[in-house]
């Protein structure tokens, strides 16, 4: 089935073999996820956290927010490296930032990328799947691991988490920010967001999502996300079925929650509080969130921002560009 909002041509690459070994890795992930949460489900550490009125640990990878939801987390790099905070896109986890991540901590960075709420290893509530809420968790995590100097870096759904957290939470633990293809500071197109993405795209995403949200994370995988329907594209299946594999993991009611949270919360307050120096990176031919509504929009509020773009890059430049952005992000992050 092809979705008439992604515009695009089904890849050659997506054979019914492709498809058949997708299922297999969802079906692995999901006996993984599920014997992480057995592991974890530690006898009275659910009490504990509520009754603690903070977030607790519950293992060297997962905590407990002070309403009872699951947060998994990676630690990596040198304990007394500068930390750097990646948070990740819709309908992805931590596991999109492992190139990144390994080339950070492998450069002295102590680097922390979390499962938010309703994604990949963490918990999946029913409720608070909104950006307070991320936002809220994000700031539990950094007082938990007591991360000062942080440096908070977020993609696409993650830059409106990282956002968020300024606009509640403040800087003081904060040395600098980053914004990759992020959302912010409107993704939906409005009178204040005259260039964003129109609802019926939005509603469109929605529909495909309740109808058959795996056949969504292909199509999408497989198209604008990075950029495979453009002519002479070369589709990764590797990077096809890891999208479709994180999307599997995370809850389905989370995931449809997000699609609003991301696309419709108005970030530009939020962006008004940024008083650290910024990255803003994004590609040029990004179809997801254009770049007119999201980078350049978001580098004329934000005061401290650098804006990098990427000729022909699409959303996901984070893979498509690798290097690039590796050496960009470090360079940032020494700076």
């Amino acid at each position: 089935m092809k979705h008439r909002f992604f515009h695009h041509h089904q890849s050659d690459t997506m054979t019914q073999e492709t498809i058949d070994t997708a299922r297999r890795f969802a079906l692995m992930g999901s006996a993984a996820a599920t014997a992480g949460a057995i592991a974890a489900a530690l006898p009275g550490q659910a009490v504990a956290a509520a009754a603690s009125g903070g977030p607790v640990h519950k293992s060297a990878s997962t905590l407990t927010t002070r309403d009872n939801v699951e947060i998994y987390y990676k630690d990596w790099g040198p304990r007394t490296g500068q930390p750097v905070i990646l948070s990740h896109g819709w309908p992805q986890n931590g596991d999109c930032w492992e190139s990144a991540a390994f080339v950070l901590a492998s450069n002295g960075f102590r680097v922390v990328v979390h499962d938010r709420r309703g994604h990949g290893r963490s918990s999946q509530p029913w409720d608070g799947n909104d950006m307070d809420h991320y936002a809220d968790d994000l700031a539990q995590l950094i007082e938990a691991l007591d991360l000062r100097k942080a440096i908070l870096v977020g993609f696409s759904t993650g830059g409106g988490e990282v956002a968020r957290y300024v606009g509640r939470h403040g800087t003081g633990r904060v040395a600098k920010l980053g914004l990759v293809s992020s959302v912010t500071p409107k993704m939906a197109k409005s009178d204040v967001s005259p260039n964003g993405v129109p609802m019926a795209v939005l509603d469109g995403i929605r529909t495909a999502s309740l109808e058959n949200r795996g056949q969504l994370y292909l199509d999408f995988a497989a198209g604008p996300f990075y950029n495979y329907n453009r002519p002479g594209a070369k589709p990764s299946q590797g990077l096809i079925l890891a999208f479709y594999n994180q999307g599997m993991q995370a809850g389905h009611k989370n995931l449809y929650d997000c699609i609003k949270a991301f696309s419709e919360t108005d970030f530009r307050a939020d962006l008004a509080k940024f008083d650290k120096p910024t990255l803003i990176v994004a590609g040029e031919d990004d179809q997801v969130v254009p770049i007119e509504a999201g980078a350049r929009a978001a580098a004329k509020i934000v005061k401290h921002a650098k804006l990098i773009t990427y000729p022909g890059a699409p959303h996901a430049l984070y893979a498509t560009h690798q290097d690039q952005f590796n050496a960009d992000l470090l360079a940032f992050a020494k700076a």
